[in-house]
């Protein structure tokens, strides 16, 4: 490869043994030069000294040899297989002909099928698939695998391979060495051969970007397994010297921005798209001040790699560079590790668990964050987006997708490209985290110790009394010991004894409780383990006072990282919060534990940090304590195959929305135009703005009803956020929406937050006096069908406040207690959890979980699916069937059910 790029020298003479197609066709000299290359072929080529054995067919460049083939006819009984049987047994990796770094790829192809390998090595060699699909399309033209000859080998894009492509690659991984028992890394060298989508993906790409020109964004579905940050580097140092015509004398995109969501610059992507760089200076990583980075796209770069903390300054840049264009990619694949985004700085926890339970919630991610920078600033016609994702969203979806031309499909947005979660499982490029799932359900009985008994909010306190739960150290260490007990017997022993558990906790408090509690049972049982805890900035534990920081509760000696020493055989346990959650490739890495609620996106990409393949290990297992299989299948059935959007944004809720809001008579038109004339009026300082917005807040606060006061913030950030969307996918023409947007936006941040104080007291007014556990699914495959999965459109829904129901805390612990099965018989509690599941499993029920319908419509179908499931009890648990009619009991478990089930579905949503 080298030397088909380079050339050779012999004494004073240089030798050009190829030449490369030019960008773009401004020099006709080079054009003649190209056309003079030869591709030949020769078939049964007989390669060795040593025998006479041939090979099928080999490709030579310029009488250089390039490509191998081995060709098999599953007519005469010959399959793919027979083809690589033959590369691994019947060719020895040392000939000349066949050594790694010489002919640069070998093909065995059938019929059906198509595998490659760069490097073989005897019995081995690893191969891999080039198909378009797991089981290639039937071709009514011939042969599944005519595309290998009709596409690939064509001469002009195998030439473009040979330039563009094919890469050696210097990969690095760290291991355990157990003479000095240390950490070390090894570092080997890959001849990379893209494989068959991405190929497909970055000619498609560029195919869109010349017939569009600037201003159009695509949408990359591409699965964990993929290669994402191949596919990247490829597609942008293609970008940097695309030309729309070939005639034209400036490229198309005067620089190419990576964005990356690590707050330390990604170091493989960077890496990788770095050894793509075929000249100096192409590639430039700013790691550091805006300012450079600035300068870096004044000047038009070529690439460069930055941050999304970096973004807000990018797109600012971008905006104000009008006459220069720009390609944007962002990769969605390496979520951050650190848990601390620009929503995570905080370095101290409060001690409440409320707290720490809110300050730990999944609430950035780099899709959003993006969004909504672009939102600020609108559509820009210079600017297209290139994004990659496993997990594409409604609003990625419909602003970054292509949309559907049949408006009678249910598909109205869908990716440009897909490779999907399914295809990566099938070609073992990932591993199936589902194969082994097994669950557990908790049972609990709480006492009152307090001898008054007053009334609290009840919802409220319901839930103090369900997170006093969750911490008590009773369930901390029962779920603790089934964990370890799980960890020694099932995960101990696998991939070769090396089998790694990640504990996944709901906060940063929850995940020093399971570090001290583990390290205690590890002690007790005299293991030679330890654990590991990743959390960010400093926990405060209520209980004792004593302030921990991931350093201080580790005890890791200095500079050494949790990921090296997780690699130890000392330690074999990582427990999490947030932290390593996503973008965590931990290949010993077994089994995970889960003690916190997961849906949607957070599921697939917490519970996919199992899913890296690697020598040894063939399955993985999951113990959840906290999510229904239904739920999780649902949330990876949504990405499993092409994800697509089902209906448009309708811009025209903006006026609604805009009608509404005046109508609360808490400003006018006057107002809005009034702000609109300061905001835009350079020449005319900020501070004007305040004595407008003051005067807008003081009738605000003048609202006597406070229903009527939150439903007018909800509704004014409805608007925010609806208008932030749709600004991004059209230019509108509209100068009042824009006005109002601006100021709805600023009054909002002036708005008097609501202090909603919860009743920490019933704390101290409880004692848990059982608990259990009971495992309710053993190792289950949860499965998932091959279908597409399908997300709900954005709305313009404003959520309604309403007056928060009280209770006497007697009654509210009855509550907990008869929903947790306190007073129900074993065999009744697991007919409830069938009814449950049968209730949420209801077609019917779940198309009646429109956004059209209000939440008091819902509901009542819901409890009519439940009292119409009941009646199958009364001819066989009839007991049961009273207890459960009781007013008072029925009404209790509708409603914890119906609330659990509506807040699913709205993430969902």
């Amino acid at each position: 490869m080298h030397v088909l790029r380079k050339g050779i020298k012999d004494l004073d003479a240089k030798l050009s043994l190829a030449y490369f197609k030019p960008s773009s066709g401004l020099n006709p000299e080079h054009l003649k030069l190209y056309a003079c290359n030869r591709l030949v072929i020769v078939r049964q080529l007989k390669y060795s000294l040593k025998n006479e054995n041939s090979i099928d067919m080999v490709i030579f460049l310029n009488g250089i040899p390039i490509i191998t083939m081995e060709l098999k006819n599953s007519l005469t009984g010959q399959f793919d297989e027979d083809a690589i049987r033959q590369y691994r047994e019947d060719r020895d990796p040392n000939e000349p002909l066949i050594k790694f770094k010489r002919c640069l790829v070998h093909f065995a192809v059938g019929n059906e099928k198509v595998y490659m390998t760069t490097r073989l090595e005897g019995p081995g060699t690893r191969f891999l698939p080039f198909n378009k699909e797991t089981e290639n399309p039937v071709n009514p033209e011939g042969h599944k695998t005519a595309y290998l000859w009709e596409e690939i080998l064509k001469p002009n894009n195998l030439m473009l391979l040979l330039q563009n492509y094919l890469h050696v690659q210097k990969v690095t991984e760290k291991y355990y060495e157990p003479q000095t028992k240390t950490v070390k890394e090894k570092e080997w060298e890959v001849l990379v051969f893209p494989r068959y989508h991405q190929l497909d993906v970055v000619k498609d790409a560029l195919n869109y970007a010349r017939a569009n020109g600037a201003g159009h964004n695509y949408l990359v579905q591409h699965s964990a397994g993929s290669g994402k940050s191949n596919s990247i580097a490829w597609l942008a140092h293609q970008l940097a010297s695309l030309y729309q015509k070939e005639t034209d004398k400036e490229r198309l995109f005067d620089s190419i921005i990576v964005i990356t969501d690590r707050r330390i610059l990604d170091r493989q992507l960077q890496n990788t798209i770095k050894q793509f760089e075929q000249v100096v200076g192409v590639v430039n990583p700013i790691d550091f001040n805006s300012a450079q980075l600035r300068e870096a796209l004044e000047l038009g770069k070529d690439i460069i790699i930055t941050t999304i903390q970096k973004f807000s300054v990018i797109a600012k840049t971008m905006t104000d560079l009008k006459g220069k264009r720009f390609a944007v990619i962002v990769d969605e694949a390496h979520s951050s590790q650190s848990g601390e985004s620009s929503k995570h700085l905080k370095q101290v926890l409060n001690v409440s668990l409320e707290e720490a339970e809110e300050a730990d919630k999944d609430d950035f991610d780099l899709e959003d964050e993006i969004l909504q920078e672009i939102g600020f600033r609108g559509k820009q016609n210079h600017i297209s987006y290139f994004a990659f994702t496993a997990t594409p969203k409604n609003k990625t979806l419909e602003l970054f997708g292509k949309k559907n031309p049949d408006p009678l499909s249910e598909k109205k947005f869908i990716a440009h490209h897909v490779y999907s979660m399914r295809q990566a499982i099938e070609e073992k490029f990932i591993l199936d985290v589902l194969e082994n799932y097994t669950t557990y359900k908790r049972f609990f009985k709480l006492v009152q110790t307090a001898p008054d008994d007053k009334e609290y909010e009840r919802n409220k306190a319901l839930k103090l009394l369900m997170k006093y739960v969750d911490i008590h150290p009773h369930e901390i260490s029962i779920k603790s010991g089934i964990m370890l007990e799980h960890f020694l017997n099932r995960t101990y022993n696998a991939i070769q004894g090396r089998g790694r558990a990640m504990v996944v906790t709901r906060s940063r408090l929850h995940a020093v409780k399971y570090m001290l509690m583990f390290r205690k049972l590890m002690k007790e049982k005299g293991l030679g383990i330890k654990p590991l805890v990743a959390f960010s900035g400093t926990v405060r534990d209520p209980d004792c006072g004593i302030e921990y920081t991931e350093n201080s509760i580790n005890q890791l000696p200095l500079k050494v990282a949790i990921t090296d020493a997780f690699k130890t055989p000392e330690y074999r346990i990582l427990i999490v919060a947030n932290k390593f959650q996503t973008g965590f490739d931990e290949p010993f890495l077994h089994t995970m534990y889960v003690d916190k609620k997961l849906s949607g996106v957070h599921a697939v990409q917490t519970l996919s940090r199992l899913n890296r393949t690697m020598k040894g290990k063939e399955s993985t297992m999951i113990l959840d304590f906290v999510n229904k299989t239904e739920d999780i299948q649902q949330s990876f059935q949504d990405y499993y195959q092409t994800t697509f959007l089902e209906e448009e944004t309708d811009p025209n809720k903006l006026h609604n929305l805009s009608e509404e809001l005046f109508g609360f008579e808490v400003f006018t038109k006057s107002d809005v135009e009034e702000f609109a004339a300061v905001f835009f009026d350079q020449k005319i300082p900020n501070e004007k703005l305040q004595p407008i917005l003051d005067k807008v807040v003081n009738t605000f606060r003048y609202i006597v009803d406070e229903i009527k006061r939150e439903d007018f913030r909800s509704m004014l950030q409805s608007y925010i956020r609806l208008y932030s969307y749709i600004s991004q996918i059209i230019n509108w023409a509209d100068t009042d929406l824009e006005k109002l947007y601006v100021f709805a936006r600023n009054l909002n941040r002036k708005l008097p937050r609501k202090v909603s104080k919860l009743p920490y007291e019933v704390q101290d007014s409880i004692d848990l006096d059982s608990f259990r556990i009971q495992k309710t699914f053993t190792d289950i495959k949860i499965e998932l069908e091959k279908k597409d999965g399908a997300t709900k459109p954005i709305t313009s829904s404003v959520s309604q406040f309403t007056e928060e129901e009280k209770d006497l805390l007697s009654n509210i612990i009855k509550t907990l207690n008869d929903t947790y099965g306190a007073n129900l018989s074993e065999d009744d509690k697991l007919d409830v959890e069938r009814l449950r599941q049968k209730v949420y499993a209801n077609d019917e029920l779940k198309a009646a979980m429109n956004p059209k319908n209000s939440k008091e419509n819902i509901k009542l179908k819901f409890d009519k699916a439940i009292d119409d499931m009941l009646m199958d009890f009364v001819e066989k648990k009839l007991d049961l069937y009273k207890k459960l009619k009781d007013p008072k009991i029925n009404k209790i478990f509708k409603d914890i059910w119906f609330e659990a089930y509506f807040e699913e579905i709205k993430k969902v949503g």
